[in-house]
């Protein structure tokens, strides 16, 4: 099913932008582990609107009510499912968009896909809504890695052409703008505002770390890490682009500049260096795990663009309207995290089980 991932834990997403709810099933969650509810709805707040120049106006409290799975706060080993309930849709916002696709949306393809069947409102199943009950599920893997000493990381590296500064080393979720450096924030935001001043929109580049993984998690060919991260991650809608450790710059590099040099720290094996991203096979090598994901501009954008009346067949132009993102970036970064805390708790489990 496309709406479902993983191996040794299982993750479907259900619902739609504008329906009564949006949910996820996770099955495989060990028994007898506690979910600390709290870290949980702040983990969730990251990714909720807030009021800040680059989201949404939509207005979605994000709480999730668990149907089953738990006991008391504790995993029962039945099937986690949680909802989220959509209390402030407005789904007559996309008639005048009902046979004119929207540049830069899944309209049209969802047409063709489903012979016209899809539901239109908000992108129906497409949309970035469904990120929410991503992030239910991502904030349990995020507890339960947290309990085998791996803790996953990630700041926005860039927005637009205004890049971050300094190195990502320790979280940023405690940040109102997650960047290492705020005076760096200060300008993406300044770019954002201006961007939605004109009815326009930017993207941006998200950073994400995984610290204490192992050495030995993954599998070679089309298990490996990279294969497994890169799966969810182009789950989120919007992601155009993924790299691990020094990525496309690999193919600018010699050999021996690319090439991590083993050592020795403490007893421990380390390297020197880590343009592999903590990778090779696609398994663990014990240092961090690093990539790095592209995002697309918003493209509800209040812009007028060029577009076909699919009854008519005529070309004609859209302005959209509604409530949208200037910029999904610093939404997409609790998003990145739980997507990478899926897929490698997944794969942790994997290897203990193997």
């Amino acid at each position: 099913m496309s709406s479902s991932f993983g191996e040794n834990i299982r993750l479907t997403l259900f619902g739609q932008s504008h329906s009564e709810a949006v949910g996820m099933t996770l099955d495989g969650i060990p028994a007898g582990e506690r979910l600390d509810m709290d870290r949980l709805m702040r983990f969730l707040a990251r990714r909720a609107p807030v009021g800040d120049v680059y989201s949404t106006a939509r207005r979605e409290p994000d709480i999730p009510e668990f149907l089953c799975g738990l006991t008391e706060n504790i995993f029962c080993g039945a099937p986690v499912t949680a909802i989220i309930r959509n209390t402030d849709a407005r789904p007559h916002d996309y008639e005048a968009f009902k046979n004119t696709p929207r540049p830069g949306h899944a309209d049209y393809t969802a047409q063709m896909r489903y012979g016209g069947h899809n539901d239109r409102a908000g992108g129906g199943h497409l949309s970035g809504r469904l990120t929410a009950p991503l992030c239910i599920a991502g904030g349990i893997c995020l507890q339960l890695l947290e309990k085998e000493g791996v803790e996953i990381i990630s700041r926005i590296a860039s927005i637009g052409a205004v890049s971050d500064n300094g190195e990502l080393t320790a979280s940023t979720a405690g940040k109102h703008f997650p960047v290492v450096d705020d005076t760096q924030g200060e300008k993406m935001l300044a770019l954002i505002g201006d961007v939605k001043k004109n009815g326009n929109s930017v993207g941006g580049i998200i950073e994400c770390a995984a610290l204490g993984l192992p050495a030995g998690v993954g599998d070679p060919i089309f298990g490996g890490m990279e294969n497994r991260i890169a799966q969810i991650i182009f789950g989120i809608p919007a992601v155009k682009g993924i790299e691990f450790g020094a990525g496309f710059s690999a193919a600018k590099m010699t050999g021996s500049e690319n090439n991590d040099e083993f050592c020795l720290e403490s007893g421990i094996l380390k390297t020197k260096t880590n343009n592999c991203g903590g990778l090779l096979g696609g398994i663990t090598n014990g240092m961090p795990l690093t990539f790095r994901v592209a995002v697309k501009p918003t493209p509800s954008i209040a812009v007028t663009q060029k577009s076909v009346d699919l009854t008519s067949g005529s070309e004609t132009e859209i302005k959209v309207t509604g409530r949208h993102d200037a910029c999904i970036v610093p939404r997409a970064v609790p998003c990145v995290e739980a997507a990478a805390a899926i897929a490698i708790y997944d794969a942790l489990l994997g290897r203990r089980r193997g």
